[in-house]
C-alpha cells in the first residue's frame, strides 16, 4: 500500500488511548495493516503501533529476521497483533535500552518484565497468543504502550539514561583543557 509519515514526541495523538477494532477481515483492517508493515520496514523499525501513523486503533505489528537497528537481536516472528492483552509471568525489571521511530535517534533505558504472555487477533480474527522473554517482551510491551498513549520515555526513571545515540554510545572525545 504506502509508507505514512511516522508521528514524533509531541504529537498530541501519540498520549492518547486507541480504540479497539471492533470488525475484522475488512478491507480498511487489512489496509492499515499493510501500511503499518510497509511504515515498519521503511524505517528499518522493529514494531509500529497504529497510534504511530495517527490511526487511533489497537493495532500493533512487530517482527524481523534481521534489523540494522538492532543487530544483535534474535529475530522476532513477524506479527499482527489486534486489541492486545499483556500478562507478566515474571515481575523482577530488567533495563535495556529502547529506542522509536516516533523518538528518532535517541534511546533510553527503561525497565520492563522480562517474561510475558500476550494475547489478541490478527487481522483475520484468529487468536494470537504465545510466551515470550528478552527483546520479543520487551518489544510487544513497548509497542503496546502506544496504544495507551504512553512514549518510552515516560518510563525512564534516570533521565541520565537518556539521549541521543550518538552522544550516549559514541566514544566522547577528549576532553581539552580550559587553561
Amino acid at each position: 500500500m504506502s509508507v505514512r509519515p511516522v508521528l514524533r514526541i509531541g504529537h498530541p495523538l501519540l498520549l492518547q488511548a486507541a480504540q479497539a477494532v471492533a470488525q475484522f477481515s475488512t478491507p480498511s483492517l487489512h489496509a492499515l495493516v499493510e501500511d503499518l508493515f510497509d511504515t515498519m520496514q521503511a524505517a528499518d523499525g522493529a514494531g509500529l503501533a497504529a497510534t504511530q501513523i495517527g490511526v487511533m486503533q489497537r493495532v500493533v505489528v512487530f517482527g524481523f529476521e534481521h534489523n540494522a537497528r538492532y543487530p544483535d537481536r534474535d529475530a522476532v516472528p513477524i506479527t499482527v497483533l489486534i486489541n492486545p492483552e499483556i500478562q507478566v509471568l515474571d515481575d523482577t525489571l530488567e533495563e535495556d535500552w529502547e529506542g522509536c521511530l516516533s523518538v528518532p535517534d535517541m534511546r533510553g533505558l527503561v525497565a520492563r518484565p522480562p517474561r510475558i504472555r500476550y494475547r489478541g487477533f490478527d487481522a483475520e480474527g484468529g487468536i494470537v497468543e504465545r510466551e515470550v522473554e528478552g527483546f520479543h517482551a520487551r518489544l510487544v510491551q513497548h509497542e503496546c504502550d502506544h496504544l495507551d498513549g504512553i512514549l518510552y520515555p515516560q518510563r525512564i526513571t534516570d533521565m541520565r539514561q537518556f539521549g541521543f545515540e550518538e552522544e550516549l554510545f559514541d566514544e566522547p572525545p577528549e576532553a581539552e583543557d580550559a587553561c
